[in-house]
C-alpha cells in the first residue's frame, strides 16, 4: 500500500471508529446505516460533491459551510454532520469515501454480516438476490448482504468475492480459460 493511501486509510479509520462509538452508544446504527446510504448515493451523483471534497482550491470555511449545507439538507445525524464539518475544518474531506466504507464495514460486524460483492452480466432480480444470500450464508456461516454490479463483459455468470474468497463462473472466465487451454496444445 502506498503511504498516501496508508495515511488516508489512518485517518478515515480514526473518523469512522469515533462516529460510530458515538452512535451505538446512542443506539441510532439503524439511522447512521440510512444515512450512509444517502450519503453514499449522494457521493455517486454527484461530480460537483466529490470535486468538494477533494479540491484545495476550496478554502477550509468554503468546504465547511458547503458540506454543513448539504449535511443539513439531508438531514443526516447530527454525529456525522459534526464528523463531516470537523473534518472540513482540518482538511480531511478526501477521506470521506473511505470513512463511509469504513463505517458500513463496521456496521455489518456489529450486526453480524458479512457482504458479498457480487457482478453479474445483467441485473439480478429480487429473487435472485435473495435466493444468492440463502446460498452465501449457509456456505459462510453469517447473514450475507449483497453488494450487486453488473458487468455486460462477463457474458453470463457470475464473480462473486466475499472476504477472501471469490468465485468466478461467468462465461467470460471460462472463455479465457479455454483459450489458454487451446494456446498449450497447439
Amino acid at each position: 500500500m502506498s503511504d498516501s493511501a496508508s495515511i488516508s486509510s489512518g485517518i478515515a479509520e480514526r473518523y469512522a471508529t469515533a462516529v460510530f462509538g458515538i452512535v451505538k452508544e446512542a443506539g441510532e446504527l439503524p439511522t447512521l446505516e440510512a444515512n450512509l446510504d444517502d450519503l453514499s448515493a449522494a457521493l455517486n451523483d454527484s461530480a460537483d460533491l466529490r470535486d468538494l471534497l477533494v479540491n484545495p482550491v476550496y478554502s477550509r470555511d468554503a468546504q465547511g459551510a458547503a458540506i454543513g449545507s448539504i449535511a443539513d439538507k439531508m438531514g443526516l445525524m447530527p454525529a456525522l454532520n459534526n464528523a463531516l464539518r470537523l473534518m472540513a475544518s482540518k482538511r480531511r474531506l478526501f477521506v470521506v469515501p473511505q470513512m463511509v466504507t469504513r463505517l458500513r464495514e463496521m456496521i455489518a460486524t456489529e450486526k453480524g454480516e458479512v457482504t458479498a460483492e457480487v457482478t453479474s452480466a445483467t441485473a439480478l432480480t429480487d429473487a435472485q438476490t435473495a435466493q444468492l444470500a440463502k446460498t452465501l450464508s449457509a456456505n459462510v456461516g453469517k447473514d450475507v448482504k449483497i453488494n450487486a454490479t453488473v458487468d455486460e463483459s462477463l457474458i453470463g455468470g457470475l464473480v462473486v468475492k466475499v472476504g477472501s474468497k471469490m468465485i468466478d463462473t461467468s462465461i467470460r472466465s471460462k472463455l479465457n480459460s479455454l483459450q489458454n487451454a487451446m494456446k498449450e496444445v497447439g
